[in-house]
């Protein structure tokens, strides 16, 4: 895992982002990427929710939603991080067109308007002196039969040795 990685330490969804921005909607609301906020004047030029379905590299079905917001990064006009609050209502101006999941997958497309767009997965916020943070690191790519197969094995070590195990020879 590298330095960026660390600072994401799960993907969050639309709802838990949105119950977190609502606790301070004047802070100023900035994104960190590649060790450094996003320009004042940066744009919120998009919001796409969709539903996907795929085959997995194990021929393993895969269903999710996923929301997409893209930011374009730039400074323009002298202005402000926007606050919290605007975030939020912009969300919810997409939600009377667009049907939202709040429990869909959050991914970020950044983009300067030069250089091409990336995408980011992105940390819960964190209220920082008067500001929202939200770190987003870049989002690899992954093999979902492994993600999966790492997580049973991390749970049956947790079941077989954590605290409250009493069966320390499936531990050796």
């Amino acid at each position: 895992m590298n330095a960026i990685d660390k600072t994401v330490s799960s993907d969050i969804t639309l709802g838990q982002l949105l119950d977190s921005l609502a606790a301070a909607p004047e802070a100023p609301l900035v994104f960190l990427y590649e060790g450094q906020p996003v320009n004042a004047g940066y744009h919120v030029t998009e919001v796409k929710a969709g539903a996907f379905s795929a085959l997995d590299c194990g021929a393993n079905p895969e269903a999710w939603s996923e929301m997409f917001v893209q930011l374009w990064d730039i400074d323009e006009d002298g202005r402000n991080h926007m606050p919290a609050g605007k975030f939020s209502a912009i969300i919810r101006k997409v939600s009377d067109h667009v049907r939202l999941d709040p429990a869909a997958k959050l991914t970020f497309e950044v983009s300067d308007g030069n250089r091409p767009m990336a995408l980011y997965c992105a940390s819960s916020p964190r209220l920082a002196g008067d500001r929202f943070e939200v770190a987003l690191a870049a989002r690899p790519s992954s093999c979902k039969p492994r993600d999966r197969w790492l997580a049973e094995k991390a749970a049956v070590a947790d079941a077989c040795c954590g605290a409250g195990a009493t069966h320390a020879k499936c531990c050796a």
